[in-house]
């Protein structure tokens, strides 16, 4: 098996600011999967509710080495996707909640978040349906000739469905500026990648089509925005599709519903131990770029956007019935498509 690409030092001289900023974006990410969490047991949350513990570091990478013009759309693990893309916290909670102001109206829940205007396409809950819809996007960005690229996201069982092979051939032949990333967090539900796949090192899979391919470290935020950021380029230039899988580990179940028994105490706390938040934390500790005071100051901040979310939501209305019957079909003049 090959090795994954040891930890950079980081190659990019990176400013304190932005060290804390994307310390700040993990950290609110993981308290607001906690909170949704406790608010799934009390039943404010209902349906399915697919938590993102663990994995927020190829989220805060990926999105500091992309351009917020660029497009990304992922699966159904993607409340820190929408946060990142801009989304409100507000809004987000407010869609976990089933209400009218939420991002997706109410109407999409844990699964379905989309935003327009933050370029952020969702939120899908078909597993490796958003495979061929990116790849869609990327062929029209080529077609309109715009300096933009489509990053389509999907998990390691996505990796299995035959659309993939699909289109990692059409986007290799016309050169699509899109940037696959398979989020490898080792399990598809409860089903472990041996398991269900005779080639267990997933980004080998573009080979068959001469696409460039990289395995990245996930759990570190450096190695997640240096890798994105080289294959971002790439995919700009003109030069066609890059494939990214990212070993990352989510430590909670597939699901709310999952209670994870298919995995050992030892494996979890194996992966804990290299926990993306506390390495970045180590990281300005070492470099004397922070104190236990703007620590303390980034907890309680984050905590209070968390409380404000939740109390938005809680005080907003949930959608009428006659709801039921709208955004069902796409007006002729809504505004993306005189745009599209």
């Amino acid at each position: 098996m090959a090795k994954v690409e040891a930890n950079p030092t980081p190659a990019t001289q990176y400013d304190r600011q932005t060290l804390l900023t994307w310390y700040r974006q993990m950290l609110a990410i993981r308290r607001m999967e906690e909170k949704a969490a406790q608010l799934y047991t009390q039943q404010k949350i209902r349906g399915f509710l697919h938590l993102y513990i663990g994995q927020e570091a190829t989220g805060v990478g990926i999105e500091a080495a992309i351009r917020k013009e660029d497009y990304l759309i992922t699966g159904y693990r993607e409340h820190g996707n929408a946060y990142l893309r801009g989304i409100p916290m507000r809004q987000i909670m407010a869609e976990l909640m089933g209400r009218a102001t939420g991002c997706s109206k109410g109407k999409g829940g844990s699964m379905h978040m989309f935003s327009w205007e933050h370029r952020f396409l969702g939120g899908h809950g078909i597993v490796g349906g958003q495979i061929g819809l990116g790849t869609g996007v990327a062929f029209a960005i080529k077609y309109r000739g715009e300096d933009l690229i489509s990053v389509t996201m999907f998990g390691d069982g996505a990796a299995r469905q035959g659309i993939l092979h699909e289109c990692f051939n059409m986007a290799m032949l016309w050169k699509l500026p899109v940037l696959y990333i398979c989020e490898n967090n080792q399990y598809a539900m409860g089903t472990a990648v041996s398991r269900s796949s005779n080639v267990t090192e997933i980004y080998r899979l573009a080979c068959a089509y001469d696409m460039p391919s990289k395995r990245v470290d996930g759990m570190n935020v450096f190695s997640v925005y240096e890798a994105v950021r080289e294959a971002a380029d790439h995919c700009r230039s003109g030069q066609g599709p890059f494939f990214l899988e990212i070993l990352t580990y989510r430590y909670r179940g597939h699901s709310m519903a999952d209670p994870a028994k298919y995995r050992t105490r030892e494996e979890v706390e194996k992966y804990k131990a290299r926990d993306p938040i506390l390495q970045l934390q180590s990281y300005l500790y070492e470099h004397n770029l922070v104190t236990n005071e703007e620590l303390d100051a980034i907890e309680a901040s984050v905590a209070e956007e968390v409380a404000d979310a939740v109390a938005f939501a809680e005080q907003s209305p949930f959608p009428p019935a006659e709801a039921l019957y709208e955004d069902v079909y796409v007006q002729k003049d809504y505004p993306f498509l005189r745009e599209w």
